[in-house]
C-alpha cells in the first residue's frame, strides 16, 4: 500500500526523515520512544525547511503553552509540508482562528466558547441519539453487513455539526469530499485551493442567506452577536466544519475496532479517554514556530525555527502513562494532549467525548453480534492523512 506522498528523505544536518507515518508499520511510529529516550527533540526537515520534533509529554506541553511560540503561519519559519498545507493562514483563510496568537485569538475562542460547554452539549444529547439511531436504522434495513466509517463513523459526527451550524443535511457530500482533500497529504496545492475556494463559497452563500432567514443554529447566533466579520464567520464555520466531523469521525472508526478486539470494555464509558489518549489520531496537527529564543527541554531553539510537537509520542510517554503503548482503560488518562494544551485546546472536545460515547454504547447495544469482516491487519489505514484513522472498516452481524 503506497501513501501517494512524496517520500521525505532527511536533510543536511536533520537526522531524521519525516513524516515517519508509513504503511505497514505501527502507530505511533516505534520511532517516537527512541527519541523521548534520547534527547527528546530531534532534528528533521519538512519542505519548508528544518524542523524541531518533540516528543516528550512535559516538553510538548510546553510547547504549547510559551508566548514566544506561535501558532500564526504567517510568521517567518512556520513549517509547511507544502505550499497550502497545514493551517491556513488570516489572508487565506479569515477566521481560521486556531491559526492566530493571543490576544486576537482569544476574540474568536471567546465568542465560541459559549456555545460547547458542558451544559449546552448535554442539551444536544437527545438530538445526537436521533442521529445515532437514524443511522444504526439504516444499517440495518440494508441488511447485515457495512462499511461502519461510510455508514456510521462519518456520518455521525457530520448530521451533528452540520445540525449544530445551520448546514443543510443535504449537503453533506459535498463538505465531506472537500474536507477528503484538504485532510490527505497526498492532494496536490491546486486540489486543495479549489476545495478550499469552493467551502468558503458554499458558506459565503449560506451565511447571506442566514442574515435574512436566521434559524436556531450556530451561524445564525453568530451573525446576530456581530462579533464577527462575515468574511470571519465563513472561515470560522469552515474550521468548525472540518474539524468538527473528521476528527471524531476517525476516533469513532478506530474505537470500534480496539472494541471489537477487546469486548471486555464494552459498555465501559472509561474507554472514551483511553482512545483518545491511545490513538492520539491529531498526532501532526499542532505545528508552531519560535518567534524568539526558547529553551524547551533543555534544546535552545532559535527564533524562526519550525517545531512540530507530536501529539502521540505526548500521549504514549511512559513517564506519565504506565505501560503506555498498552490499552487500558482503567488508567487515569485526562492529562493526554490528545485535543491540545493551554489556550489552543480543542473547542469542541466535551462533544467529541459525547459523540464517541453515545456511539459506542447504542452501536453494540442494537448489534450485539457486531463483528469484523476481515482480519484487523487487512483494514485500510490512512497512512496518507493528516489524520491517523481507517478509510474502511467492513463490518457484519447475525
Amino acid at each position: 500500500m503506497s501513501t501517494g506522498a512524496e517520500e521525505m528523505t532527511a536533510a543536511p544536518g536533520c537526522p531524521v526523515a519525516f513524516p515517519l507515518r508509513k504503511p505497514g508499520r505501527a502507530f505511533p511510529p516505534p520511532e517516537y520512544h527512541d527519541y523521548r529516550a534520547g534527547e527528546g527533540l530531534v532534528r528533521s526537515a519538512l519542505p519548508s525547511g528544518p524542523v524541531w520534533l518533540v516528543t516528550r509529554h512535559e516538553d510538548v506541553r510546553a510547547v504549547l503553552t510559551d508566548p514566544r511560540i506561535s501558532a500564526d503561519p504567517s510568521k517567518p519559519g512556520f513549517p509547511k509540508a507544502g505550499r497550502t498545507g497545514g493551517a491556513p493562514s488570516q489572508d487565506e483563510v479569515p477566521g481560521w482562528f486556531v491559526a492566530l496568537d493571543p490576544p486576537e485569538h482569544g476574540r474568536f475562542r471567546k465568542t465560541l466558547i459559549p456555545e460547547f460547554t458542558v451544559r449546552k452539549v448535554r442539551e444536544m444529547r437527545p438530538a445526537i441519539q436521533r442521529i445515532v439511531d437514524e443511522r444504526i436504522d439504516a444499517m440495518l434495513a440494508a441488511g447485515s453487513r457495512a462499511d461502519l466509517i461510510a455508514d456510521f463513523a462519518l456520518p455521525v459526527p457530520s448530521l451533528v455539526i452540520a445540525g449544530l451550524l445551520g448546514v443543510p443535511r443535504a449537503d453533506r457530500d459535498f463538505f465531506e469530499a472537500r474536507t477528503r482533500v484538504l485532510v490527505t497529504l497526498s492532494s496536490t496545492d491546486e486540489e486543495r485551493d479549489a476545495a478550499s475556494k469552493a467551502l468558503l463559497r458554499y458558506l459565503g452563500r449560506l451565511i447571506r442567506i442566514k442574515e435574512r432567514r436566521p434559524g436556531d443554529d450556530l451561524i445564525s447566533r453568530l451573525i446576530a452577536a456581530g462579533t464577527l466579520s462575515l468574511q470571519e464567520l465563513s472561515g470560522v464555520s469552515m474550521l468548525l466544519l472540518i474539524a468538527g466531523h473528521e476528527t471524531t469521525a476517525n476516533n469513532i472508526g478506530l474505537g470500534v475496532v480496539q472494541l471489537l478486539t477487546n469486548p471486555q470494555w464494552i459498555g465501559d464509558n472509561r474507554v472514551v479517554e483511553e482512545l483518545l489518549r491511545y490513538y492520539s489520531v491529531a498526532d501532526l496537527v499542532a505545528f508552531r514556530v519560535a518567534v524568539e529564543d526558547v529553551e524547551i527541554g533543555g534544546q535552545l531553539i532559535r527564533a524562526g525555527e519550525g517545531i512540530v510537537p507530536l501529539i502521540a509520542a505526548a500521549n504514549h510517554d511512559g513517564e506519565v502513562f504506565a505501560a503506555p503503548d498498552g490499552f487500558d482503560p482503567e488508567r487515569s488518562a485526562r492529562s493526554h494532549v490528545a485535543f491540545g494544551y493551554g489556550v489552543h485546546q480543542c473547542l469542541g472536545q466535551n462533544l467529541v467525548r459525547v459523540e464517541m460515547e453515545i456511539a459506542y454504547r447504542s452501536l453494540f447495544a442494537r448489534i450485539p453480534s457486531l463483528e469484523l469482516a476481515v482480519p484487523v491487519e487487512e483494514l485500510p489505514v490512512k497512512y496518507d492523512g493528516v489524520l491517523f484513522g481507517l478509510h474502511e472498516l467492513p463490518v457484519r452481524w447475525k
